[in-house]
């Protein structure tokens, strides 16, 4: 199914010519994604707005000057929840209490169910978020969705997006260091990079987040938007668990991914519904402005010919 486009034409005047006020396209079901209902998101949508005009002074297009900039702050404040949820984690195994008290309970249990024929066939799963299988499947993921939105919007959020998961996943194995899981529990191929967090996990949520929202935005029924989310959430979840199963990671690094994931991509589908926000504003007060002029039999301002 086509997108729409981003105005809609409306009906004829008595000149003939046509109204083109935008109408919202961006919406899930019902839910438009320019409506902030609540007062957290209004007072969020003012900032940036305010912050828009300002930065438009000095550059063609504020708004997506403003939103590379909010994104880059939020991959900072990612990057520094890392280390604080990795802190508290640290606290909790030395303690053996919290979550991380459930790492050796569940790991065991994992691998009182394996077979060889199970392991087999969650590797070759977990292959899929892997260093080469998570590429490939972004590749493809990103080229259908701008097949199907016919824009090139899902590429930019997905770039993005795994630009921050990326940075996040190497960072945070260097700066906390956290052993794998002894390689006697494991299942080989055995893997040497730090445990926390999961990159896998993490990958995968950020990868099918981005992937959700574009879907949920294209589609137009409701039995395809559960399917989407079921999808999702299962391919998410079962990665994690997945590495759990095969002694590659801790419970703690999955559930810190998830975390993690999730977080980054609110704040990019955020920064999104924000820039599409202000611009499509933006849009409707130009083309309003160009009706009246027109109604009028007045060229506006800035059609007249420069002297």
């Amino acid at each position: 199914m086509p997108e729409p486009a981003d105005a809609t034409p409306g009906p004829e005047t008595e000149s003939g010519a046509r109204t083109a006020f935008p109408r919202a396209v961006e919406s899930i079901g019902s839910r438009d994604l320019r409506r902030w209902t609540t007062w957290a998101g209004r007072l969020l949508l003012r900032a940036f707005r305010w912050l828009e005009r300002t930065i438009r002074r000095y550059s063609a297009d504020g708004s997506l000057s403003l939103a590379a900039l909010i994104t880059a702050a939020l991959g900072v404040l990612l990057l520094g929840a890392s280390q604080a949820i990795a802190a508290q984690v640290y606290d909790n195994v030395l303690d053996h209490n919290g979550v991380a008290g459930w790492d050796r309970p569940v790991l065991d249990r994992m691998v009182s169910w394996r077979s060889p024929g199970a392991d087999a066939a969650v590797t070759h799963f977990t292959d899929i978020g892997g260093k080469v299988g998570g590429p490939i499947l972004g590749v493809v993921l990103t080229a259908l969705l701008c097949l199907l939105w016919r824009r090139r919007t899902p590429a930019v959020l997905m770039g993005i997006a795994m630009t921050g998961s990326l940075l996040v996943t190497v960072l945070g194995k260097e700066a906390t260091a956290r052993l794998r899981p002894p390689t006697q529990l494991a299942v080989p191929p055995f893997e040497s990079s730090p445990s926390f967090p999961s990159g896998h996990t993490l990958n995968m949520t950020v990868m099918m987040g981005i992937a959700a929202y574009v879907l949920l935005v294209w589609s137009h029924r409701t039995w395809a938007r559960v399917a989407t989310v079921l999808l999702t959430a299962a391919m998410t979840i079962t990665m994690g668990l997945s590495r759990v199963y095969l002694g590659h990671h801790w419970l703690t690094d999955v559930i810190a991914a998830w975390f993690l994931g999730i977080g980054w991509v609110v704040a990019v589908v955020t920064v999104h519904r924000l820039t599409i926000t202000v611009r499509r504003t933006r849009a409707d007060h130009i083309a309003g402005r160009r009706e009246l002029f027109e109604v009028a039999g007045v060229r506006p301002p800035e059609d007249e010919p420069s002297h």
